[in-house]
């Protein structure tokens, strides 16, 4: 026979079912649009900012288009289009000045 206590240990409170969320949909294969290190204002929306990549779980993108990201993205590092960090000289916007010394 089960006790009263071992009969409350069996049924647990039930939490509500979980949410799922609709996936998102690689965005690049969506506009049938080619990751081209040239174009860094397209670039610039998979970057966080910090001017990190984007995770996959974030940006929604496939496999195959988060690689092509990745060596579009380093490359426009290695040319200067996109800073590395945003400590970077030219990183700062339009109307900013610095503060005389």
């Amino acid at each position: 026979m089960t006790t009263e206590n071992e009969a409350s240990q069996q049924r647990r409170p039930t939490s509500r079912p979980r949410f799922y969320s609709r996936r998102k949909v690689c965005q690049p294969c969506v506009d049938k649009k080619e990751l081209d290190y040239k174009d860094v204002e397209y670039l610039k929306k998979f970057l966080s900012e910090r001017y990190m990549i984007e995770a996959r779980r974030k940006s929604g993108m496939c496999a195959k288009c988060q690689r092509s990201l990745a060596k579009a993205v380093k490359k426009a590092r290695h040319l200067a289009l996109l800073p590395f960090s945003p400590a970077q000289k030219g990183t700062f916007p339009v109307h900013y000045r610095p503060r005389n010394s």
